[in-house]
């Protein structure tokens, strides 16, 4: 291996371990529901911005997005929702089905049509389920994956034995209908994936390919799968792809190389 790929992925692993620590600290604040955002009376500020739903991973919560939150805050979006869904989840579908119903109640609430979504990993493949197999491209604007396993990996075989992990596998049923037509989807995708990103195998897995979609895939280099929701390249990333909303064309669409790398 090149001194440079050594040098580049010993400075991840020492990010990853930075970022699990920061996380163990936090992860028993994500563990309760957080407050929900007031409703939002007809003058509100809020009308002009779509609230944006932030969705956690594998045996994870609401606390990896503390630093997102942060900047989603202080870049305008005043309806920021962190969702966790049960820890004794077994079915992504079942996840999904529950996503759509919290969405729905954030739209009313909200008085908003429409909402943005992000999800880590697992979290981005319960939302991009419920979006092209639920009816959720008719209440999401953009939905944005970071690390997510659109075609499926093949890391830590050991965990098959929980059904969220078998669903995560290449192949599996829930993957074979994502592949499937999408006629008349309307969402915007942007997904995140990293060349060092040690829980997609292969890391290329975090790409969403499909024909019928309208998707950007943003490739950064020198991150891990823990950081990816709070490195400020990403965040920033986030930020940008949240407030596009231009004409796409269908169908997987790299960027420049190296426009998203990350030094």
């Amino acid at each position: 291996m090149e001194l440079a790929k050594v040098t580049a992925l010993m400075k991840a692993t020492a990010l990853e371990l930075a970022v699990l620590t920061g996380h163990l600290v936090l992860y028993p604040s994500g563990v309760v529901a957080e407050r929900l955002t007031p409703a939002t009376p007809p003058a509100s500020p809020l009308a002009g911005r779509r609230p944006v739903v932030l969705l956690h991973g594998f045996v994870d919560n609401r606390s990896v997005f503390v630093l997102l939150r942060r900047a989603l805050t202080r870049h305008g979006r005043d309806c920021v929702e962190s969702l966790n869904y049960s820890p004794l989840t077994c079915d992504l579908r079942a996840a999904a089905e529950e996503l759509g119903r919290r969405v729905e109640e954030i739209t009313a609430r909200t008085g908003q049509a429409e909402v943005d979504i992000v999800g880590h990993s697992l979290g981005g493949l319960v939302a991009r389920y419920y979006v092209q197999r639920l009816g959720g491209a008719a209440r999401v604007r953009t939905l944005v994956t970071l690390g997510t396993p659109h075609s499926g990996t093949t890391v830590a075989p050991l965990a098959d034995a929980h059904p969220l992990v078998r669903q995560m596998r290449p192949g599996s049923e829930v993957l074979r209908e994502l592949a499937g037509p999408a006629p008349g989807c309307r969402t915007r995708f942007v997904s995140f994936w990293s060349d060092l990103d040690r829980v997609m195998v292969p890391v290329e897995t975090a790409r969403l390919d499909h024909p019928e979609l309208l998707v950007h895939n943003v490739r950064v280099s020198g991150i891990g799968h823990l950081a990816l929701p709070v490195h400020p390249t990403v965040v920033a990333g986030v930020l940008e792809a949240l407030d596009a909303g231009g004409p796409q064309a269908r169908g997987a669409r790299e960027e420049e190389p190296g426009a998203s790398s990350v030094a």
